[in-house]
């Protein structure tokens, strides 16, 4: 096998996997959180206990390949010599302390809390493991916790919370595989504890979607509730505006004016702002500019500003808007949710024979398939913006469904888009 060169370790993704050294047997770079950097790990068999073992060598690039090479050949040496290197090193210097569940918990979300969208999840995430985790695994050392403990833990809410069971069975992974990244344990006991649990009901049974108002409904809603309003009415402005571009809530709430491009009708959500952290670019329909020239001018930066504060509107404005005008959705006995219309659009577009994957860009979301993501090298924007324009004139005509017209059809054709994707 080949030695790793510099330049693939330097090309090292998050969601690569190892990549072999090849020229010491058991030595790979692991991937860290950022592109180019890792770990390295020797992996043995124990000539002391006979059990498998995982001993970092240093990190990539402070320690090159060759230094890399050079520390793992002395231990394979001390191996030769029917010496285990991590006993060694042990009797060199002090073992560190192993923390507790719950030390190694706040440190890790003391770690990640900077990266989060915001404190409130983080706060979540630690109030999860105190509330599910902490009375049975927090005073336990991490090198001590068995799968039986996890279980132990889970066991009350796995199948009556299931959802909640899973969020903190994902973040007892994530304290375990820290604990296992600093040498505090030598496994993560949560790969196999799914084998001690009964099965939980599949998870199409307990999502419950957000409710939408039918495609068909949304002209009269818009007739009647949205277009006519009082000057400076924010509220009515933006979701009418939620509706024609199929944005999240949130992204228009937080739209300023430096992300719009009225010549050539562009509005560009940067990526810090997106769901998918990946810019995203949506086509203006002719209304859409109406509605953005009206709100000019109520503040220097926002575009749908809270007037009395002068501030970002709360999330809880259009869904206190919907509930109060009592919008109708397809799920009996909820009302509509700002959220919804985007699964109506999505209706809308396969009722009128859009391609899939203009719908999918219209609502930015991302492509799962490795392969498939491949291949996705632009974002149709152009072929996206005449069936931005058919939703916006579908929306205004409340007397009947409008459909796109042949020619509409035609410009945003299953060839023409393959096309696109292929240039």
């Amino acid at each position: 096998m080949a030695t790793l060169t510099d330049a693939k370790a330097r090309n090292l993704k998050p969601e690569d996997g190892p990549l072999p050294h090849g020229g010491v047997t058991g030595l790979s770079l692991h991937p860290s959180n950022t592109k180019g950097h890792g770990k390295w790990v020797l992996r043995f068999v124990s000539p002391v206990t006979g059990k498998r073992r995982n001993a970092g060598v240093g990190s990539y690039p402070e320690v090159g390949i060759a230094d890399a090479a050079k520390r793992a050949t002395a231990m394979r040496e001390q191996l030769a010599d029917g010496k285990d290197p991590l006993e060694e090193k042990g009797k060199l210097v002090d073992q560190p302390k192993v923390p507790t569940f719950q030390e190694a918990a706040e440190q890790l979300h003391a770690d990640l809390l900077p990266g989060w969208k915001n404190v409130k999840h983080g706060q979540q995430w630690i109030n999860t493991l105190a509330e599910y985790a902490f009375p049975t695994l927090g005073t336990k050392k991490l090198a001590e916790i068995q799968p039986r403990d996890i279980a132990d833990a889970l066991r009350p809410i796995w199948l009556g919370k299931a959802e909640t069971a899973s969020r903190v069975k994902q973040r007892i992974h994530a304290v375990m595989a820290w604990g296992w990244a600093h040498g505090h344990c030598q496994s993560n006991p949560v790969d196999v504890v799914d084998h001690l649990l009964p099965l939980q009901p599949a998870k199409a049974v307990r999502t419950q979607h957000q409710p939408a108002m039918p495609w068909q409904e949304i002209p009269a809603f818009v007739t009647k509730h949205l277009k006519k309003r009082e000057p400076h009415d924010v509220t009515r402005s933006m979701l009418e505006f939620v509706i024609l571009t199929a944005c999240r809530s949130g992204e228009a709430r937080g739209a300023v004016w430096a992300e719009i491009d009225t010549n050539n009708a562009i509005w560009t959500i940067p990526a810090a702002r997106m769901k998918a952290k990946l810019p995203h670019r949506v086509p203006l329909a002719s209304r859409v500019i109406e509605i953005l020239k009206e709100q000019r001018g109520q503040h220097e930066s926002l575009i749908f500003p809270s007037v009395r504060d002068q501030v970002e509107l709360s999330d809880m404005v259009l869904t206190a808007f919907l509930r109060r005008v009592k919008a109708h959705s397809d799920t009996p006995d909820r009302i509509a949710t700002a959220h919804g219309f985007r699964s109506s659009f999505r209706d809308w577009c396969s009722e009128n024979g859009y391609p899939r994957d203009l719908a999918e860009r219209a609502l930015a979301h991302t492509v799962s398939n490795k392969v498939e993501a491949a291949y996705h090298r632009t974002d149709l924007l152009e072929l996206r913006r005449p069936m931005m324009e058919a939703w916006a004139e579908f929306i205004a005509n409340d007397e009947k469904s409008s459909s796109p017209g042949s020619s509409e059809l035609a410009d945003t054709s299953s060839e023409a888009v393959v096309a696109a994707i292929s240039n």
